[in-house]
């Protein structure tokens, strides 16, 4: 009961409410049913019968129903329906909430979680912004099912407005990923959007962003030649590769004499850049480097583009395996905030993780671990990290730069590349 006293307190106790006016200046306005509207969205579901369904809470003013609004946030106006009073599953139409009261409207167009609703455009006030929780653990979804796949798309845009903590994204490897609290949150998303949305979904941990590079320098020949009834192919070309710290994907061309035609280069260029992208080690893309076409001859009648790509791409690739190729992996650099206690349990774990511990600082009593850490070792560490300090340690990592891939890690990743290439072979 004293709880409740304390963290739910009578609308009638906040005698105040800090907003930003629409200059920008931070105000204090006095809570009263006849002052201007302020009104926080909080949340955002997806109801079965009436539709979206956002609830809200009148801060100060009073908030009409089927009259319209100004979304202070987006700048937009909002058109607002019949507002409702939700007792458990029940719903109650009202004309109006006051100062203080929660309700929810149906069917709002433009309005999400975190945004205020004002009056009129004159008189909008923005409440500060909702605080939500940074998504810490990753997993790659996709569909059960072919019919999911058509549903997927549009269930989860509808699924994240009503979960903020929770993130969709397009990873490097061109997987989706869901980023979600933890295992307990995974499961529950992935139940909603099969029980109310209609979409199964698949999880599983994601694909590293591996990436290919070189270190030596060498020269490479690339011979395409295909005779058919009428036109052949033919493409023939010397390239010189050599490593580009730091400067992507870079093609450049030496010919002299003109033993390649200029109207082939850009066919010489596609194909040095296509195979970069598919990779040669592990199938990840091939950066860093410099490929100069300096030679090559070509047929009168049967030379081609594709002829030139195609001979290009073989050069690139058969040139790789002599310039030292290495794997790169992705390093993060990682904060984890902790309890003083958990210091040497966690510091334990991030050794095994390969991690390399760079500082230690306190922040409001709490321990702060800056460390770099292989994103490898990362896609269940919040798992493990709450499992270590008994759900009080968080985390957050950024990308900070590539690294030279361990080579008994790097012999089991090409290796199962390879055995994937076997098996769609196969198929």
């Amino acid at each position: 009961m004293n709880a409740i006293v304390h963290y739910l307190p009578s609308p009638a106790e906040e005698t105040e409410v800090a907003v930003t006016d629409a200059k920008g200046k931070e105000v204090k306005l006095p809570v009263s049913t006849d002052g201007p509207l302020v009104t926080r969205v909080f949340k955002t579901t997806a109801d079965p019968f009436v539709g979206r369904l956002t609830f809200i809470r009148v801060m100060t003013g009073t908030l009409h129903g089927q009259t319209p609004a100004w979304n202070s946030k987006r700048n937009e106006p909002e058109r607002m329906g019949q507002l409702l009073l939700l007792h458990g599953k029940e719903q109650e139409t009202v004309g109006e909430l006051h100062a203080g009261e929660i309700g929810a409207v149906a069917k709002l167009t433009i309005t999400g979680t975190g945004d205020t609703l004002s009056a009129t455009k004159e008189t909008a006030y923005v409440l500060p912004p909702l605080a939500f929780p940074i998504p810490t653990l990753m997993v790659a979804i996709e569909p059960q099912t072919k019919a999911d796949l058509d549903k997927m798309g549009t269930a989860l845009q509808r699924m994240l407005e009503e979960e903020p903590s929770a993130r969709v994204e397009r990873s490097e490897t061109g997987e989706q990923v869901l980023l979600s609290m933890g295992d307990a949150h995974v499961a529950v998303l992935g139940e909603r959007l099969k029980r109310k949305f209609g979409a199964a979904i698949i999880t599983k941990t994601p694909r590293v962003a591996y990436k290919e590079t070189i270190r030596g320098k060498t020269q490479s020949h690339g011979r395409y030649k295909k005779q058919t009834g009428g036109h052949g192919m033919f493409g023939d070309v010397w390239i010189e590769i050599e490593p580009n710290h730091g400067g992507g994907v870079e093609f450049a061309e030496h010919v002299v004499g003109g033993t390649v035609p200029k109207n082939f280069f850009p066919g010489v260029e596609k194909g040095v850049r296509e195979a970069a992208a598919e990779g040669v080690l592990a199938g990840y893309p091939l950066s860093d480097f410099k490929a100069t076409l300096y030679d090559g001859s070509f047929h009168p009648v049967d030379s081609n583009e594709l002829s030139f790509k195609i001979a290009a791409s073989m050069a690139l690739k058969q040139g790789v395996l002599e310039c030292k190729p290495a794997l790169m992996e992705p390093i993060m650099t990682v904060q984890i905030t902790i309890p003083e206690i958990y210091m040497g349990d966690v510091n334990r774990d991030l050794n095994g993780r390969r991690g390399r511990v760079l500082g230690m600082d306190t922040n409001n009593g709490m321990q702060v671990i800056t460390a770099s850490v292989p994103q490898a070792e990362l896609f269940t560490y919040a798992t493990e990290l709450r499992s270590l300090t008994g759900g009080r340690g968080t985390f957050t990592a950024t990308l900070d730069r590539y690294e030279d891939v361990p080579q008994h890690i790097a012999e089991k990743v090409i290796e199962v590349h390879r055995k994937e290439q076997e098996a769609a072979h196969k198929e």
